[in-house]
């Protein structure tokens, strides 16, 4: 008692704080104190709310109610700063410090509690978070973005909330203030015991989820908070500020009544609204302070035409860029309802004048000084406005352009008015994002370009920041380092170090860090961010106030432009949040004349440029959003590469064919893209030329020779010198260089090197080179290094390869970590040969650093350091112009188990694609390689492998048999010349004993070729066995005599039984099922070991005997075919119809099972307690922190998306009079072998719930006829009345055509399907002209729903549509041979599900 009242009186006599007044807020009122830390008080004096605004009084109000009663309090607001804003604002109100903690996705308990650092000396100190910080000195907790942090994050607060208590991981404890106060002096050590200040509170702010992506909240965390929502309609109106003039006109009073009837139109306020909600979605928060600001910058004409007017809506919703069209068409209606006129089209033309936002002009930049430009625009009108605007250090690019040459490229209309949209925002104060365009293939958007031009006019010192995955929240604004002494500490990133020196930062990629990005929302929106130890940067000073190391603020002209890697659909990441962050400009791709402009500064002849954008326009066209994931996009950075190609090897022209087969990887296309493929060569009249032979390359004193290629297609060749390296240029790369001492010279390689060295030596590219597996891809690679005395580097990437782990291999010394360069350090350095060899198997994010690696000689390694062209600061790490990167895969899709790893590289790479060599290259190269083999073998083993190899491509065979499968039959062959064929063969072949339809197959291939071979499979190795093994046999004892066929008793536990015929299993035995014996009717394997008695004892059975055992397996037969309830016509029949499609059932199986194992693929999943130590949390694990391990898991979804969902698929198969009557070309016969590939795929897959799916029919009579419901069980016989009811329709139906209908009504019943994926795969004989279908008939029907993805395998009379594929580019196929058609199904389904 006595202590306590000691500590009464001493804290009776600590000075109260001192009151500077009083606030009323309409019935309520609190007194005002002086802040103990000034610098911890809002900054934010000209971004703070107005407290005059009705909405932000009401809002301040219920805040201070919950204040005073001391309750904490939870905003739910769209994304957008107001929130936050109106948190700072209360704080202002209030007078009372701050900590802020923006939530994303990387944070845990040490952002929330303690972090710990090693101080000089070796000591372990622990930090105080902001919300220890907050509670210890009394400040307000805001924490933002609560629907970001993962679950079991925020439940680390959960008692801080409810009790104000928390244990700290530095011993000491929080507790509630009364608490602190009734306890014992003893209890309360100041070192252990820390009293909740009791001014803390916390502001928690979140987005709604739903209707926002998020992650739900936590019951017992929601509890603790009283809930405000804040209304959408009064945050965009509150916003823009009073300050800023109302701009003249009346375009910013339509504009805004538009945001605000969309925003009532997108809410939902009861059930009937939920399901008939406008499908135009609500315009961003910021949307209506932008226009206010620009408009009042840049005043408006009279009149804007329909392409501005398009400009300016979607740099205020970029959302509306990947909208669908009908949400378009509303908004349009809406601006014409208006008086504004209607929008023009939301993919913007490359044809507009070189005229920006609002139709200003760029016509004047001045210099003021190193931190001022001046900017003056034109308007329609001719008048004249200027703005200063901030600028870098550096001289500014003279503007107008006086001397286009010397820039390097010729600005065009369409770069002018670009270029101009980003200084308008600049003008703004705005950072920018520059958002490629939804159409999924385009000419080039200059961005890159855009980028450097802008900082160049306004003398920016610029900062390329490469985003990738792995980056986290707080690695976007700092990085841990460990200095000399082994002491712990942080520095900036990139992005802090540019805004506090006010450069212009390019966050490069911005849409691989997904909702990551969100944690810089504060930064670009009110230029403030947290950083550690305490340590922030603010708006601006207070008054009296200095800047320190603990309080900073950014520099003026610092500016951020973000662009993106175009890997990603737009839907996934261009969110409400993005478009908040940034003011948006909409990219613009080239229009054709543009680029061909660009592509005759190659030199390349001008027909030959036409063609090229002729057929580039027709397959952009044809593109897809599902394909471009994984197909090539013909960009025009691929066109350029061939233009220089042909400039500099003008015979190479005469094969457009191969070099753009080369450059869209042709050879690895799905059927159906390959059949689009070769339409639009036929099109554009670009033929395939028999290829040349081509004859080895020689080493000359002058270089590596390769001599003309000839050939009947060939004119005009010449020889090909590429220059030797000179090893003087890197003396230590000797022992680099690679050596082979065998190498067989063929055409095929021989063209492939040649091809490779142009690109590389001569014309400076970067390669991929993509193939099968054991085509030759190192050797080649190899062989050429070796031939120009090329030293060269090796990487080979895996599942767990790390960005880390590509820049350095990191080590622990003395307590000190250490990085040392890794191969491809080394290679940048020395101007190597760096050879990345299984790129396809690490994640697609880890290669992605090689795009702006080849694109622009860039990286950004995680110790600071940076690789550049030029060294533009010190440290920089140049990049030799001798260095050259090479990836090395396999092809893409199944059955190789890669990534697409194709579309994160973009257009940098020069792709190859690598093929087994055509048969006299083959011939050639084995008769090297075993020179004792005839001829006429080597041939015929040549031929049975091509063979195949076009098995595999039709999909009659699972394996796509290689080279390096031949060279090793042929090695054995010569080795062991007394080996019969069989056991050669069966090197390769015994992969597949348990695939019969394959053995089936390579038997036949092989018969075909004249390789006679008895036996593969099972029986193959049994048979080998038996010959070889003489010495073992099995002689019974006793009775061997024969009676008759029996099945035998059945032993119930299932012993081993020898001889005999007395037991069901046994072996060795007579009479009875088993296995080795002899005058059985059935074989019966029960798990024992076999025991086979000798040939003649086998042999010896008598006629009657077996012919017993023959009618009783006879009636073995009928029997199952009794309980299956189909006659042995029918099991026969269905039997060939299974026949015709066991190949494309094996590899549609295997295809389906491998995405569904890939869904649930393991990846390291870090911040652990344990599992195996992170590299990139070493110095973390020095401080003693507990989560710096890596444990293999599932991967976590991305914020927002639902749960994996299984996928809703309807087969729609014609089954019209038309199928029937014309069935002498197999139509109906390959739509039957189709279903029961389907059923028996679906039958065999594992993971039964991946896929609902179902089949139905379209007729003369109907649009809808079940054949397989979904979930439907079907046994054999079921699967056979399915394609027997199918025949029997075609046979009785009226003449007349559904499609239409079929299709219309299949997307809307799978629609109402709760899945992650729709998909309607439909096929018609229809003829379209006879029954009056139209191409705007099947667009209507099939994009009636935008999440159902359609397509049409037309067929028969449909077939003779030529214009199915141009008015449904990837969706809309002609298939004219009905043999085609499973293979085409399989195609579709398989591209469709993979995408």
């Amino acid at each position: 008692m006595a202590s306590r009242r000691l500590k009464h009186i001493i804290n009776g006599l600590t000075p109260p704080r001192e009151p500077v007044g009083t606030i009323r807020l309409g019935d309520i009122s609190h007194e005002i104190y002086r802040a103990a830390e000034p610098s911890r008080l809002p900054h934010t004096e000209d971004a703070l709310l107005d407290t005059t605004d009705a909405f932000n009084l009401g809002n301040l109000h219920f805040m201070l109610q919950k204040y005073l009663l001391g309750q904490d309090i939870f905003l739910l607001s769209q994304p957008g700063p107001y929130a936050r804003r109106l948190a700072l604002t209360f704080c202002r109100l209030i007078n009372s410090e701050y900590e802020l903690v923006a939530l994303h996705r990387d944070v845990g308990e040490t952002e929330l509690k303690q972090g710990r650092e090693i101080r000089t000396g070796g000591n372990l100190v622990y930090v105080d978070s902001a919300a220890v910080r907050a509670v210890k000195h009394g400040r307000v907790l805001i924490l933002e973005g609560v629907e970001k942090a993962e679950r079991g994050i925020m439940p680390v607060l959960n008692n801080l909330l409810e009790n104000r208590e928390m244990n700290l991981d530095d011993g000491s404890h929080i507790v509630h203030p009364h608490r602190y106060a009734v306890l014992d002096q003893g209890e309360a050590d100041a070192t252990v015991f820390i009293p909740a200040h009791k001014d803390f509170r916390v502001i928690a702010i979140a987005a709604p989820v739903p209707p926002y992506p998020g992650y739900p909240l936590d019951p017992p965390f929601r509890s603790r908070f009283q809930a405000r929502f804040v209304d959408p309609m009064g945050s965009l109106l509150a916003l823009p500020s009073s300050s800023t003039q109302v701009p003249e006109g009346d375009l910013y009073g339509k504009l805004r009544d538009i945001i605000l009837s969309t925003q009532i139109a997108s809410e939902s306020r009861h059930t009937l609204d939920a399901v008939a909600r406008s499908s135009l979605p609500a315009f961003p928060q910021t949307s209506l302070s932008k226009a206010k600001t620009l408009l009042s910058a840049f005043p408006p004409p009279a009149h804007l035409s329909a392409e501005q007017l398009a400009r300016l809506v979607l740099s205020l919703h970029p959302a509306l860029i990947h909208s669908p069209f009908i949400a378009w068409a509303m908004l349009s209606h809406q601006f014409e309802e208006a008086g504004l006129g209607s929008l023009g089209p939301p993919s913007l033309s490359g044809d507009e004048d070189e005229v920006g936002l609002l139709g200003y002009r760029l016509i004047r930049i001045v210099k003021l000084d190193d931190q001022s430009v001046e900017l003056s625009f034109e308007s329609l009108s001719g008048s004249t406005v200027t703005h200063t605007v901030p600028g870098g250090p550096h001289q500014c690019l003279g503007f107008p352009f006086t001397n286009p040459e010397m820039l390097g490229f010729t600005p065009s209309s369409r770069f002018m008015g670009l270029l101009t949209s980003l200084l308008q925002v600049h003008v703004l104060g705005w950072d920018i994002s520059y958002v490629p365009p939804a159409l999924p293939s385009t000419a080039s958007c200059s961005t890159s370009l855009l980028v450097r031009t802008f900082s160049a006019l306004l003398g920016y010192d610029l900062e390329d920041v490469h985003m990738y995955k792995e980056l986290g929240g707080r690695e976007l604004i700092m990085r841990r380092k460990v200095e000399n002494g082994g002491a712990t500490s942080w520095e900036p990133s990139p992005l802090i170090q540019g805004a506090w020196q006010g450069r212009l930062v390019h966050l490069s990629g911005m849409d691989v860090i997904g909702s990551t990005a969100g944690s810089l929302a504060r930064l670009t929106q009110d230029r403030e961010v947290e950083l550690w130890e305490n340590k922030r940067i603010v708006r601006r000073l207070l008054e009296g106030e200095a800047s320190s190391p603990d309080l900073s603020i950014a520099h003026r002209s610092f500016r951020v432009i973000s662009t993106a890697s175009k890997s990603l659909p737009l839907k996934d990441w261009l969110s409400d949040e993005h478009a908040n962050m940034f003011f948006t400009i909409p990219a613009q791709p080239m229009s054709p004349s543009e680029e061909a402009h660009v592509l005759q500064q190659t030199g390349c002849l001008v027909a030959i440029i036409d063609t090229l954008l002729r057929f580039a326009e027709k397959y952009r066209a044809g593109m897809t959003a599902d394909a471009v994931q994984k197909n090539r996009k013909l960009g025009t950075r691929a066109l350029i590469r061939i233009a220089r190609r042909v400039a500099r090897f003008p015979a190479d022209g005469d094969d457009l064919h191969a070099m753009l087969s080369r450059a869209l990887l042709a050879e690895f296309l799905p059927a159906t893209e390959t059949m689009n493929l070769q339409n639009i060569f036929e099109e554009c009249g670009i033929n395939k030329r028999t290829p040349p032979f081509n004859p080895p390359a020689e080493v000359r004193e002058e270089g590596l020779f390769f001599p003309p290629a000839t050939g009947a297609s060939t004119k005009d060749t010449r020889s090909t010198t590429i220059p030797r390296f000179d090893a003087s240029q890197d003396r230590e790369g000797a022992s680099h260089v690679p050596h082979m001492d065998h190498f067989y010279d063929n055409s095929l390689q021989t063209g492939l090197m040649r091809d490779l060295a142009i690109d590389f030596e001569i014309l400076g590219e970067h390669l991929v080179l993509l193939g099968n597996q054991g085509v030759g891809k190192n050797k080649v690679i190899d062989r050429l290094c070796q031939l120009l005395g090329r030293p060269r580097e090796y990487i080979q990437l895996h599942r767990d390869t790390t960005v880390n782990q590509l820049m350095f291999q990191t080590v622990l010394e003395d307590g000190v970590i250490k990085y040392t360069d890794s191969p491809l350090l080394r290679a940048i350095i020395h101007g190597r040969v760096i050879i990345i060899d299984e790129a396809d198997k690490a994640a697609e994010h880890v290669v992605a650093i090689f795009r702006s690696l080849a694109g622009h000689g860039q990286l950004t390694l995680a110790d600071g350091r940076r690789v550049r062209e030029v060294e533009d600061r010190e440290g920089d790490i140049v990049v030799h112009p001798n260095f050259r990167l090479i990836l090395l895969a396999n092809r893409p899709g199944y059955p190789f188990l890669g990534n697409h790893f194709l579309q994160v590289l973009g257009d940098n790479f020069c792709c190859h694609a690598v093929t087994n060599p055509d048969m006299a290259s083959e011939r050639k190269l084995l008769s090297q390689l075993a020179p004792q083999l005839s001829e006429d073998l080597i041939l015929r083993l040549v031929a049975a492998f091509h063979d195949l190899r076009k098995a595999y491509e039709s999909g009659t065979v699972t394996y796509p048999y290689s080279l390096r499968e031949l060279l090793n039959l042929v090695r054995h062959m010569q080795a062991y010349p007394g080996d019969p064929l069989e056991d050669a063969l069966r090197n390769v072949f015994d992969f597949d004993v348990y695939k019969p339809e394959t053995i089936a197959k390579l038997s036949a291939i092989l018969d075909h070729h004249g390789l006679v071979v008895k036996n593969l499979g099972i029986g193959a190795g049994r048979d080998a066995t038996e010959k070889k093994v003489l010495d073992v046999k099995f002689e019974p004892k006793g009775d061997t005599s024969l009676s008759e066929p029996k099945f035998g008793k059945d032993d119930p536990e299932n012993k081993a039984h020898t001889g005999g015929n007395t037991w069901s299993g046994g072996t060795g035995g007579r009479d009875t099922a088993g296995l080795g014996g002899r005058g059985g009717y059935m074989r019966l394997f029960k798990g024992h070991d076999i025991n086979q008695v000798p040939d003649a004892l086998k042999n010896d059975v008598p006629d009657h005997v077996k012919e017993r055992a023959r009618e009783m397996a006879r009636l073995e037969l009928a029997r199952r075919l009794e309980e299956l309830n189909m006659s042995a016509g029918e099991a026969k029949e269905y039997g060939a119809l299974f026949a015709a499609v066991e190949g494309h059932i094996a590899q549609l199986h295997d295809l389906l099972e491998n995405l569904a194992a890939r869904e649930e693929e393991r990846v390291w999943v870090k911040r652990q307690t344990d599992g195996e130590l992170d590299d990139s949390r070493l110095t973390e694990g020095l401080t003693g922190e507990a989560t710096v391990y890596k444990r293999r898991g599932m991967e976590k979804p991305e914020m927002g998306r639902p749960q994996i969902k299984p996928k809703r698929i309807r087969f729609l198969f014609d089954v019209s009079a038309s199928m029937y009557r014309f069935q002498y070309d197999g139509r109906l016969k390959r739509s039957m072998e189709t279903a029961v590939m389907l059923m028996e795929t679906f039958d065999r897959l594992t993971r039964k719930e991946k896929y609902v799916w179902d089949i139905y029919g379209h007729s003369g009579d109907s649009a809808s006829i079940p054949l397989v419901e979904a979930y439907q069980e079907l046994e054999i016989r079921d699967r056979w009345k399915v394609v027997d009811k199918m025949e029997m329709i075609t046979q009785y139906t009226f003449a007349g055509d559904y499609t239409l209908e079929a299709i219309d009504k299949a997307v809307v019943d799978i629609a109402q399907f709760d899945a992650d994926d729709w998909f309607v795969i439909a096929i018609t004989d229809a003829n379209f002209a006879r029954y009056g279908i139209t191409a705007e008939d099947l667009q209507r029907v099939m994009n009636r729903n935008p999440k159902v993805h359609t397509s049409l395998v037309c067929i028969g009379e449909g077939a003779e549509a030529a214009w199915i594929p141009k008015n449904l580019p990837g969706r809309g196929y002609r298939v004219a041979d009905t043999a085609d058609i499973p293979a085409v199904l399989r195609s579709i389904l398989s591209t469709m599900v993979d995408h």
